[in-house]
């Protein structure tokens, strides 16, 4: 179809928050900074292991993009590739939750059978994002976008809530452990699978379709060009490098402050609940601000939160403190994503690849993000675990200040900000 009216654009919206809170519902169920840590560590694994959660669901996601960005370059449906891509993420998760719910797998090596699964799982999301970037930037309008994310997002945010209530309701409930969480997976695989089903019904704007065949030739030559000219682009990056260590500290949250303050599992719910009211608060003002200022501005907010929540850890003298980590968790959580995928489309500008700069991205600080959860794993097992968070809050601070003193918002047209390599 040709370009997108405001009709259409309200369509899209309507569709893209019914998606993003299917998936906000369902991912409430299976959230790496409080469900999985809790679950692994009951399971038996290892405290490295648990520790490396949340970064390692990072370097899973990055290791593909690559692949998956160079054969979305030449897609001429984007819509269901889109759909496609979403099926990859299905089967690890049923399986995982199919065999937790019905065949009670416990005993000392049962944490593998679903590390194995959370594996492929973040492998399929790895798969899915530039498929999903590219597809959503055919659904929005680059004046808008900031706020259309910001919505969308805020809606996961109300999903997330909602899943994260029923998650305390679930893991206090009669249902033995580990059937619990496996019915928690369960519900998260229907979630997916109907926020796959609703990009049926998107309106897309086609005439931004590349129609000329992309080489391997030019792609790698793209990346060169981007790696090679853009001083702000590879700014922009050792400010994200910094802010990997971030990652560990995802994951001992939930478990450090269980072994602090001996509370039940089923705090997990409410931790993601409040995580999900913080979020939504926090992308729609994100999405805002970033329209107006600028996505740096919003992404800032994010950096400082991740900051205070680290903090917060550090200090921590009651649950109330251990609230407020979650929601600062939020708050970073919902600044980051309206502001970091905008970020992307700015940095491509409007003829460049946003598939590859994502794929770029994630990439680049997935050699970061292993070095953090490995010098973390190894410190989990000689230090205490207020010593990590130490250094975790230097290494943040660090990239907070590359962020604001370096890094120069995309947006702003004084000076080259489309990384573009003409065919």
């Amino acid at each position: 179809m040709p370009k997108l009216t405001s009709k259409d654009l309200r369509h899209n919206l309507y569709l893209n928050s019914l998606h993003e809170f299917s998936w906000g519902f369902g991912f409430a169920f299976h959230t790496v900074y409080a469900v999985i840590p809790l679950f692994m560590n009951k399971l038996g694994a290892p405290d490295a292991i648990v520790a490396s959660l949340a970064g390692l669901f990072y370097i899973l996601m990055s290791i593909p993009q690559f692949f998956s960005a160079f054969l979305g370059r030449n897609i001429k449906n984007i819509r269901w590739a889109a759909i496609g891509v979403h099926g990859f993420a299905i089967p690890p998760m049923f399986i995982a939750g199919f065999v937790f719910a019905f065949l009670t797998p416990l005993g000392d090596n049962a944490w593998i059978f679903y590390y194995i699964c959370f594996i492929l799982y973040g492998l399929s999301v790895g798969i899915i994002i530039p498929i999903w970037t590219g597809f959503l930037r055919h659904a929005t309008d680059d004046k808008t976008r900031g706020s259309f994310f910001g919505i969308s997002f805020a809606f996961n945010s109300i999903g997330g809530f909602v899943g994260g209530i029923l998650v305390k309701l679930l893991l206090s409930s009669s249902i033995p452990f580990p059937n619990n969480f496996g019915w928690g997976f369960l519900i998260f695989t229907a979630s997916m699978t109907i926020g796959a089903v609703l990009f049926v019904g998107f309106r897309l704007d086609s005439s931004s379709e590349i129609q000329s065949h992309r080489t391997a030739s030019h792609f790698f030559q793209e990346i060169k060009t981007i790696i090679q000219t853009h001083t702000n682009f590879r700014k922009y990056l050792l400010a994200r490098i910094f802010f990997t260590f971030n990652y560990p500290a995802m994951s001992l949250y939930a478990v450090y402050s269980q072994d602090k303050f001996n509370f039940d599992i089923s705090e997990a719910g409410i931790f993601t609940a409040l995580t999900a009211i913080a979020y939504g608060f926090a992308s729609y003002a994100s999405g805002k601000i970033g329209d107006q200022f600028g996505h740096k501005t919003s992404l800032t907010l994010a950096f400082i939160a991740h900051l205070l929540a680290v903090l917060t850890a550090i200090t921590a003298q009651s649950m109330v403190w251990v609230y407020g980590i979650f929601l600062f968790i939020g708050i970073a959580q919902g600044a980051f994503m309206p502001s970091a995928m905008n970020m992307v489309y700015d940095f491509a500008g409007e003829k460049g690849d946003n598939k590859l700069i994502m794929a770029l991205i994630d990439s680049t600080l997935a050699p970061f993000t292993l070095i953090a959860i490995v010098v973390a794993g190894i410190m989990a097992e000689m230090y205490s675990t207020i010593w990590i968070f130490t250094i975790i809050a230097v290494m943040m601070f660090v990239g907070l200040f590359l962020l604001v003193f370096m890094v120069k918002d995309p947006k702003d047209h004084s000076y080259e900000s489309m990384i573009y390599v003409d065919s």
